[in-house]
């Protein structure tokens, strides 16, 4: 359950990034081309890292193809760090840090951004809460966007108005969340699948409404200190310069204490949940707790998924029940990997009337290959798509960004990326079958069936 946000641009706004950028592209262009064409096929991601004076983790990967800097600060301030009463929280602090600062009106922060050509984007997800910018790398544009985007992170004012404005806001949004089968069918299955655990916490209308503006402070104090910060920086810029930087935007923080989410119990036999609602298809998801980052299965349980629900077409699930049956248009099965065991999921969408034989079907898919595991074929071709599809996942700087920010936000090695396609030819059929044997035990699997038959 992630969220990237983006500040909306206004026509001038969309004008003065598109001029910027024109100024540098018959510059570039050519030297772009020959970048691409020249590049070998397996390039290499440097990741510098360094801990700031401020306290925060830094991670830096100079990039001087294009005249462009990608930033990004996040902190441990995700949905599990809501108390449950105020779910919600977490989401709505980080919407008000850019309603205005100390220093500029929510109206001026917004207009230099924007005068510089930047974007700016809020993330947000169950471990994470902060914000990523792009801007061009000259110096009057990159400062001005920098400086407004240290402003809003250390000196937040939380004004009344805007406070009310956002709290409605994510009120109406979460009304309207009830009303979505797909969204109603998420919320309840991690009910299921974190009784006791954070993660299973989903904010609600009246959660929201619970909420203060005195808990937004607290929960900003609380929570956005130097020391739950991690900055990403990747693009045109020296070390030295990155360096300054990365002081700019964290030093006016308070230092704070780290932060360690409780470990998630163990799952519990699963239950089986239908709810009424007067949606054309059933919507049918399964899942249960399974897979963080660092674990010594996160390679072998992914591989394994590609054959079984994440390879599209040529995965086991969409044969057997779209292909073979026709119960489904699209089947999938994933893990979404968290700090703490995230879910495996499977899900699918189908006619009312034939629910239950399309969840059998789903169940079947999933027990046999838990008991059996891939073949040699599937587990070579899954190989092959996964390592060759890697480098679509750093083509631009702003994945490359989002891949360094994951990996310092979880400390992973530094070399991660130039070593993900070694550890996936590594992946072997008995580490496949011991991994799922160990993990997705099918009895456990949390069920949530919305549309039901009637």
């Amino acid at each position: 359950m992630s969220v990237r946000s983006q500040c909306p641009a206004s026509p001038q706004a969309r004008q003065k990034r598109w001029e910027l950028l024109r100024r540098f592209s018959s510059r570039f262009s050519w030297l772009c081309l020959i970048l691409m064409l020249s590049a070998p096929a397996e390039a290499r991601v440097k990741i510098e890292h360094w801990v700031a004076q401020s306290g925060a983790r830094v991670y830096f990967v100079e990039s001087r193809a294009l005249p462009i800097l990608d930033v990004a600060v996040e902190f441990s301030a995700g949905s599990a760090y809501d108390p449950r009463q105020r779910s919600g929280l977490g989401r709505l602090t980080l919407a008000m840090l850019k309603a205005g600062s100390l220093r500029y009106s929510e109206t001026e922060a917004g207009r230099r951004i924007a005068d510089a050509g930047a974007e700016l984007r809020g993330n947000f997800d169950v471990d994470r809460a902060g914000f990523s910018l792009r801007v061009l790398s000259s110096e009057t544009e990159r400062k001005k966007a920098t400086e407004t985007l240290a402003d809003m992170l250390q000196s937040p004012r939380f004004p009344s108005e805007p406070f009310e404005r956002e709290k409605a806001r994510a009120v109406a949004k979460a009304r309207e969340a009830d009303t979505q089968p797909d969204r109603v069918a998420e919320k309840r299955l991690y009910e299921l699948i974190y009784p006791a655990h954070p993660y299973g916490f989903s904010a609600s209308p009246e959660t929201l409404a619970a909420i203060t503006r005195e808990d937004v402070e607290r929960h900003y104090s609380a929570h956005y200190g130097s020391a739950r910060a991690v900055v990403t920086i990747v693009g045109d810029l020296h070390r030295d310069a990155a360096r300054a930087l990365a002081e700019e935007l964290t030093s006016g923080l308070a230092r704070g204490g780290d932060s360690d989410l409780a470990p998630v119990a163990p799952s519990p036999r699963g239950e089986t949940v239908r709810i009424a609602h007067p949606s054309a298809q059933s919507h049918v998801l399964l899942g249960l707790a399974a897979l963080s980052y660092g674990d010594p299965d996160y390679f072998p349980l992914p591989v394994g998924n590609h054959v079984l629900g994440g390879g599209g077409f040529v995965s086991r699930l969409t044969k057997e029940v779209r292909s073979l049956h026709g119960y489904a248009y699209s089947v999938y099965s994933y893990f979404r990997v968290s700090g703490r065991e995230g879910p495996f999921l499977v899900g699918l969408q189908t006619r009312r009337d034939q629910a239950g034989e399309a969840l059998e079907r789903t169940r079947n898919v999933v027990a046999d290959f838990v008991a059996q595991g891939p073949t040699e074929a599937e587990l070579s071709g899954a190989k092959k798509s996964l390592v060759g599809g890697f480098p679509l996942r750093m083509d631009t700087n702003r994945k490359v960004l989002n891949q360094a920010a994951l990996i310092g936000f979880y400390k992973l090695p530094l070399d991660w990326l130039d070593q993900y396609p070694t550890h996936i030819q590594s992946v072997t059929l008995s580490q496949i079958r011991d991994a799922f044997a160990r993990r997705v035990d099918p009895a456990k699997l949390s069920i949530v069936v919305v549309g039901a038959p009637d």
